[in-house]
């Protein structure tokens, strides 16, 4: 085991001897910072830093604009890395996010604004308007991607002609983004890039039919904006001095930046303590993206018409997937709640959720009026109205539709990656902040009839923390061995599937017959 030299030569060690990572793990209502290091064939971690985020609307002209305080979050990396790194040093770090979303730098290198949301509302009809020009079945051929109104192909056809993209010279996807402030720089990982609609699926490169369809019919120089492809596993580069207020990044100075999974579903799918390769996923958290791994695309017309994505992954796989609308509507529901007055304790309301009858009232999670932030309880209960059933009244009713949605939601991704891959699945595994929600892991195994093995919680950290450990020789081995770190370091839960399948067809029926 190795470990890289921290500032001024010190060894980048814990106390005990052992090399410490930094995982820099950003997701849509936190960010942390975990610190991970590796002994006797275990990943212990540890988390040193975390940090709200959220969406921040701000007046631009007639209307408001949905952003992301990328510069807060900065904030909160620097002082996470300069924390793991005390007193020793560290020996890689490397950072994952969401997808999709970007920041735009001018001739000097300056951010010219904070990144927009991808549940901004600018977005609204673009898909049609690439569509228009190259049509879908055409764009799926090459990018193989799911359509979803903030793919980062259609946020620059909704953003052409506006001043920033005019004055824009370089575009970084978020984590890229983080990693140029820290390092100086730039370069797009692979596995987030792959989200953009912007990436041949295939050859793994940057898509000319992509680029080509921005400039002449959009105006966009996609092109001259865009950096070098990395696959996951490249040392970027190490980070510099100043690149943060107050105390800077400290004994962090001098560490390698690793290009990890930068999706944080990627770093997650290689968390997945999986011991056949015959597994489906499900990655939970406010999103909850559902599939398979695959060593190739799958492109047909079938997959198209079912929205399937194919996201390049780690060691040149591919994530066969499904995006399904996840813990938001919990989220959003919880929210509103409390701005009105009522702290509703979690815990106590899916305990509660859990003593109601199963199915009795289902909604279409990825409707796309639980998108954008609102009164999602109002937005069931209209939902519920239009399609004949009793809407929830209670805040447990309303807990108990969103999880048996989501469960119901996840059984039928879970079939259809198999069925359109030529997969066999065995197990179901999930991981994030989902697998905390036995309610939801339970019926998940009820609705698709598998076993269901729930956890790693931070799924996404410890993948980010094993591709960076290999990259820096800490580890070595393929997926499997990673995985197999994973299982030996994780407890888990494992739910067995009960009861019948009728109810849950029937519930399919009342929603999508």
């Amino acid at each position: 085991m190795s470990a890289a030299s921290g500032p001024g030569g010190r060894s980048a060690r814990a106390a005990g001897g052992t090399a410490v990572h930094a995982a820099v793990d950003l997701g849509a209502s936190s960010g942390r910072v975990i610190a991970g290091r590796i002994e006797d064939g275990r990943l212990r971690t540890e988390e040193v830093a975390r940090f709200p985020n959220g969406p921040v609307t701000v007046p631009a002209g007639n209307r408001a604009t949905l952003h992301w305080d990328v510069l807060s979050l900065y904030a909160g990396v620097v002082e996470g890395l300069r924390r793991a790194a005390e007193p020793h040093g560290l020996a890689s770090a490397g950072v994952d996010s969401w997808a999709v979303d970007y920041g735009l730098l001018d001739a000097d290198g300056a951010l010219l604004g904070n990144p927009v949301h991808y549940r901004d509302a600018r977005t609204d009809g673009a898909s049609e308007r690439v569509f228009a020009h190259l049509p879908a079945e055409e764009l799926y051929a090459v990018n193989g991607l799911q359509v979803q109104p903030f793919n980062t192909v259609f946020q620059l056809a909704a953003a052409s002609g506006d001043a920033q993209s005019a004055a824009a010279r370089d575009l970084l996807l978020v984590p890229d983004l983080l990693g140029y402030w820290l390092t100086g720089e730039r370069v797009a990982e692979l596995t987030n890039a792959s989200t953009t609609g912007l990436v041949d699926v295939h050859a793994r490169r940057w898509a000319d039919r992509c680029l080509d369809l921005l400039r002449e019919r959009f105006g966009v120089p996609a092109r001259d904006l865009l950096p070098e492809l990395v696959e996951p596993g490249t040392v970027v580069g190490a980070i510099r001095a100043g690149t943060g207020t107050g105390a800077g990044t400290g004994a962090a100075e001098g560490t390698p930046l690793v290009a990890v999974g930068s999706h944080d579903t990627a770093s997650a799918v290689v968390a997945v303590p999986a011991a056949t390769p015959r597994f489906a996923y499900v990655s939970s958290g406010t999103w909850s993206l559902v599939g398979v791994e695959l060593d190739a695309p799958v492109r047909t017309e079938a997959s198209r018409a079912a929205n399937f994505t194919n996201e390049l992954g780690v060691d040149g796989t591919v994530r066969y997937l499904r995006n399904v609308t996840g813990l938001w509507l919990l989220q959003e529901s919880l929210r509103v709640w409390r701005e009105r007055g009522r702290e509703v304790d979690l815990p106590d309301l899916l305990a509660r959720a859990a003593g109601l009858p199963a199915l009795a009232c289902v909604v279409d999670v990825d409707d796309p009026r639980f998108l954008p932030p609102g009164d999602m309880p109002a937005r069931i209960a209209a939902f519920a109205a239009e399609t004949g059933q009793r809407p929830p009244e209670t805040d447990a009713e309303v807990a108990r539709c969103v999880v048996d949605s989501l469960a119901l939601a996840y059984r039928g991704a879970v079939r259809q990656a198999a069925e359109l891959s030529g997969t066999d699945v065995e197990v179901v595994h999930v991981v994030g902040g989902g697998s905390r929600n036995e309610l939801l892991c339970r019926l998940t195994a009820d609705a698709v009839g598998l076993p269901v093995v729930a956890g790693p919680v931070e799924g996404a950290a410890i993948g980010n923390l094993l591709v960076q450990a290999r990259a820096v020789g800490a580890v070595e081995g393929g997926l499997a061995d990673l995985r197999r770190i994973v299982a030996d370091s994780t407890e888990v839960r494992r739910y067995e599937p009960s009861g019948p399948q009728a109810p849950w067809e029937a519930a399919e029926r009342r929603l999508w017959s």
